[in-house]
């Protein structure tokens, strides 16, 4: 066991690339043996010894000379063997969400302690290990199956980097609550839009963790503590979620990500159950995407490193599936008037889109501005969900269009820089007809994460000719590489 601190200040710091400095480390002996002693000799009897042959049952310092905690196992003479040892971390307290202060889901609201979970996960070694083969599988062949082998790739390499910037909870009415941290960004709780991104490899194989994403923004609107017609952007910054930190709203942005994705959770609910008790609060997001969604005015859309940019069309888009997603909901619900009046007001928002952004063989960035183009990844939905939402012909133009403006490692985010992020891609590249097109706008992104200088864990914002990272890594995003395996599921009813 090791203090990580002998001053202990539980969820005293917060913020981006923090680590914690309170809690407990921990290395049972299971397996081997565990010694804790002055590092020079320990290091010293190893090599003379093989042995560690430390005495030392406690030790504290705040000197830099650190003790050292040793693990060790004898194999005896093999040419091949075996093992495993077990390392883990006791936070104490994890998170502060809504001023009280929680444990990881682990410990079962303070029933079950960490050397509890160490026996409990050495007795389950081998079944645990079985199902995690089982679920590498799983990816790689639904990644074969929908693209091809370097698709599978990509989508075995991102799903760990994708898990590991989320911690589980569940608070004190029984609610699951799975929080990310927003990564070499600014360090916030449950963004709304890293939950949207990341949306297709929960919704693949555990609605659930969707769900858990999205519980506490809701019950952070029905609370009353937020209080403006849309969605909040975020929690708090990692780890003390008692209310948005974010100081610039993307009104449009959030509200339209929150109703897409409770359509889409609701559709493979079969029911409303999930939204039902926060029915108010999603009308009142609808509304707001129906009122100011036509023509976006000045404001951020998740892309934020652009910056502001008015009259944005992907941001349109984005209001337009909302509306249509909570047209969707009302269907389920029985309310058909209701269902009709929003489906009829996301279509004739679509119709004027089309009217406003068109620019020969694509669609402009924003209405006004002539000679450019984005990707208009939001649509996607319409193709999912066949809503028809959009006049026939408007997805597959932009598609075509794209193929001419990629570059090396990928299609860029839009005309103004050469950057890209390779989330979005594969949003985009899923709105393709078939599987060939989609697989032209893979490679790129494989050639990218194969060849790029930038050694980091997977960058999504970079740029598509040097392939090297103008910034963000291990960002949980990237979860919206399996938009295509999402797309495949729905369409061959796999769920």
């Amino acid at each position: 066991m090791g203090q990580s601190a002998i001053d202990q200040s539980i969820l005293a710091k917060k913020g981006d690339g923090i680590c914690i400095d309170w809690g407990y480390f921990y290395i049972p002996a299971i397996n081997g043996s565990v010694s804790l002693g002055n590092a020079i000799e320990m290091k010293e009897s190893f090599v003379s010894t093989g042995s560690t042959r430390s005495k030392a049952i406690y030790e504290s310092t705040k000197a830099s000379n650190m003790p050292l905690l040793c693990y060790t196992r004898d194999l005896g003479k093999t040419k091949q063997a075996s093992s495993f040892m077990m390392m883990g971390y006791d936070e104490i307290e994890d998170i502060e969400y809504m001023y009280k202060r929680y444990k990881g889901y682990w410990a079962h609201g303070g029933t079950v302690n960490i050397f509890q979970m160490f026996n409990r996960m050495n007795s389950q070694y081998q079944n645990i290990m079985k199902r995690c083969r089982e679920f590498d599988k799983r990816i790689y062949d639904d990644g074969l199956k929908s693209g091809n082998e370097h698709y599978a790739e990509i989508l075995s390499a991102a799903y760990r980097h994708v898990i590991a910037a989320h911690k589980l909870f569940q608070d004190d009415e029984g609610n699951l609550l799975f929080f990310s941290k927003e990564n070499n960004s600014n360090g916030c709780v449950n963004t709304v839009d890293l939950t949207y991104p990341e949306a297709p490899l929960f919704l693949c194989y555990n609605p659930e963790l969707q769900k858990a994403m999205m519980t506490s923004i809701f019950d952070y609107s029905r609370s009353g503590r937020w209080t403006k017609p849309f969605a909040a952007h975020d929690l708090g910054t990692y780890p003390i979620a008692n209310g948005q930190v974010y100081g610039g709203d993307m009104p449009l942005e959030e509200a339209g990500n929150m109703l897409t994705l409770a359509a889409q959770l609701c559709k493979l609910d079969g029911n409303t159950n999930y939204v039902d008790k926060y029915w108010e609060v999603i009308t009142q997001w609808a509304n707001y995407l129906s009122d100011n969604g036509q023509d976006p005015e000045n404001q951020l859309c998740t892309d934020d490193f652009a910056g502001h940019w008015a009259h944005n069309a992907n941001l349109s888009i984005k209001a337009i599936m909302g509306v249509a997603g909570y047209a969707e909901m009302a269907r389920m619900k029985g309310l058909n008037n209701i269902a009709d009046k929003y489906m009829a007001r996301a279509k004739e928002m679509a119709q004027k889109w089309e009217a406003d952004a068109r620019e020969g063989d694509h669609y402009r960035l924003a209405f006004d501005r002539k000679n450019t183009w984005s990707q208009k990844y939001n649509m996607v939905w319409d193709k999912l969900w066949k809503t028809n939402v959009f006049p026939a012909g408007t997805m597959e133009r932009d598609v075509q269009y794209y193929l001419k403006k990629q570059n090396k490692y990928g299609l860029p985010l839009d005309i103004r820089k050469d950057y890209t992020k390779n989330d979005w891609i594969m949003w985009t590249a899923a709105m393709a007809k078939d599987k060939t097109t989609f697989l032209k706008f893979v490679e790129p992104v494989y050639k990218f994460m194969n060849e790029t200088e930038s050694r980091v864990p997977t960058s999504d914002w970079y740029d598509t000719k040097t392939g090297l990272m103008v910034g963000f890594k291990a960002r949980s995003v990237i979860g919206g590489f399996w938009m295509k395996v999402f797309d495949d599921k729905l369409a061959n009813g796999d769920f």
